[in-house]
């Protein structure tokens, strides 16, 4: 996830204006089968379709970077200088095996960033760094694996060490699980995910099995599941048949903890479904539902039901279990826009909504986006904006174990509950190499304080409120962030980018007293091959 094949896939089906029943972007990770496929079949209609020089470069280099998927399972474009006529003999693989009903990609992963920072307090230097491997391949084509194994050390600037370690109360890495802090300040992690795929029915059914993360939505954020929280084992299920695509999603989650000696965690556990359809060529709408819930370390098994709507099954158990509901679209207009959305309702009391009268439990996020690619006529320039809008106490359970929480980080939005965000993106590829992307975010919330609890916090229990009324979106000490950033990424070969960017930040509080303003502006530099870059503008 997070590469650049996902805008190009968005921007090939807008460009032709009608949704592939390939794959479905909604549901993420995307089938690197299915993605291969729909682009070969794009590259085929650039004239049709007025792809540029720099779209059809994109085109190729992405088949070529899953190249066992093309028809002759050697799609992956061959190295002009090999390294020993055995390494690097095709662009983006440094080991390529493919005999009779095998094939394995191996890959090493690096990176390295520096970044200065200067902020209210003072300046600081800063420090990422990962070394690793990335191994894939499949077997008759009807098994595949996947495994990616990094060792990290890193030392984020200073408002991400703070939501690391003052957000929630809870202590817990974005995106890690377990860590170690060294001396300067520094944490150190592994991170592992993996998979084993299996293609029960061909071109239909999917059984995956692996520890990593999912992404529900066509945003940059996901009012769903997002792929903020750490890694978690999981067994998927996909049903792809005509125009559905079906997921049921079982998952073994970390409920809160306070970081303390090394000992074995309590678990709890999710269950999740999502129902996506393409209704016409330009509009697919999807239903989600999701239940977090604890059992001293064992799974609810009435939760295994594959079937759609827990409610019924919930209320059949006299459970206190959580349950969210949600639905989502995705609409193609004119051939050069993409509109998407997400209402997600966490609960719901009609008298009391009604009524608006600020009711704690009604407890609601909505997310509605946009995308104008190639825009006002210039190619290569894409445009995103979007606004999340969640309401105090949305995710939080009264149960500490059922909140929709993993590892001390949000399964969902980093930012909790109670909180308005506008973001905007610029994405620009001026030549083929070269990526430009501008992103800036503004967002209000109200912030908890001490033992008080005015809805944000998702990780407290709900029942420890301070109010049941008059509760507006944003409820508890007002504050502001403004966040703006520019990076430029150049790909020097497959894989090998050169990030350089530049971020500033400025959070505003209306009790400085409890809350201090605090502005950070810092840039960064650095290398990474065959890994995603580590963003910090989720806060």
């Amino acid at each position: 996830m997070n590469t650049e094949a996902y805008p190009l896939m968005d921007k090939m089906e807008t460009l032709s204006g009608e949704l592939t029943n390939s794959f479905f972007t909604t549901v993420k990770p995307a089938p690197r089968s299915g993605v291969v496929q729909y682009f070969i079949e794009k590259r085929e209609q650039a004239r049709q379709l007025g792809l540029s020089k720099i779209d059809r470069f994109n085109l190729d280099h992405t088949i070529s970077k899953s190249g066992e998927w093309a028809p002759d399972a050697n799609g992956a474009i061959d190295s002009k200088l090999p390294w020993f006529n055995t390494f690097y003999k095709k662009q983006p693989d440094f080991l390529h095996v493919n005999k009779d009903n095998f094939f394995l990609v191996a890959n090493p992963v690096i990176s390295g960033q520096v970044l200065g920072e200067k902020n209210t307090l003072g300046s600081d230097n800063h420090f990422m760094s990962s070394r690793g491997v990335e191994l894939r391949g499949w077997v008759t084509k009807r098994i595949g694996f996947y495994t990616y194994f990094t060792d990290n050390q890193e030392q984020p600037v200073s408002f991400v060490d703070n939501y690391i370690n003052h957000r929630s109360g809870y202590k817990g890495v974005p995106g890690a699980d377990f860590y170690l802090m060294t001396k300067n300040n520094t944490y150190d992690y592994l991170l592992a995910q993996g998979y084993i795929d299996f293609q029960a029915i061909k071109n239909h059914l999917n059984v995956t099995f692996g520890y990593g993360k999912n992404f529900y939505g066509d945003g940059m954020r996901s009012l769903f599941l997002s792929d903020f929280s750490a890694n978690y084992p999981f067994l998927r299920l996909n049903t792809k048949i005509w125009k559905l695509n079906y997921q049921n999603l079982y998952v073994e989650l970390t409920p809160q903890f306070v970081k303390g000696i090394d000992a074995r965690l309590p678990r709890k556990y999710a269950t999740i479904h999502s129902l996506s359809v393409n209704v016409t060529r330009w509009l697919n709408v999807g239903v989600f539902e999701s239940v977090v819930f604890g059992r001293r370390d064992r799974y609810e098994f009435g939760y295994l039901n594959p079937i759609i709507l827990f409610r019924s099954v919930e209320r059949a158990f006299g459970s206190p279990d959580n349950v969210n509901l949600g639905l989502n679209f995705k609409a193609i207009v004119a051939k050069r826009f993409q509109f998407y959305g997400q209402f997600m309702l966490d609960e719901f009391t009609s008298k009391e909504f009604f009524s608006r009268n600020g009711y704690w439990g009604n407890k609601w996020g909505l997310q509605l986006g946009g995308k104008y690619f190639n825009a006002f006529g210039l190619k290569n320039l894409d445009l995103q904006g979007e606004m999340n809008i969640v309401r105090p106490f949305t995710y939080a359970h009264y149960d500490s174990t059922a909140n929709y929480t993993h590892y001390n980080q949000p399964l969902a939005h980093p930012l909790g509950a109670g909180f308005v965000e506008l973001i905007g993106l610029i994405r620009y590829q001026p030549i083929e190499k070269l990526f430009v992307t501008v992103k800036g975010m503004y967002y209000k919330q109200g912030l908890d304080t001490g033992a008080s609890n005015y809805g944000s916090n998702i990780f407290m229990d709900y029942n420890s409120r301070t109010q049941s009324f008059g509760i507006g979106v944003i409820n508890g000490i007002k504050t502001s962030c403004m966040l703006m950033n520019l990076n430029l990424s150049y790909e020097l070969r497959d894989n090998l980018f050169f990030d350089l960017g530049f971020t500033h930040r400025r959070f505003v509080s209306e009790d400085v007293l409890a809350i201090p303003n605090i502005s950070t502006t810092y840039g960064y530099g650095g290398v990474r091959l065959n890994i995603a870059r580590r963003d910090y503008d989720f806060y």
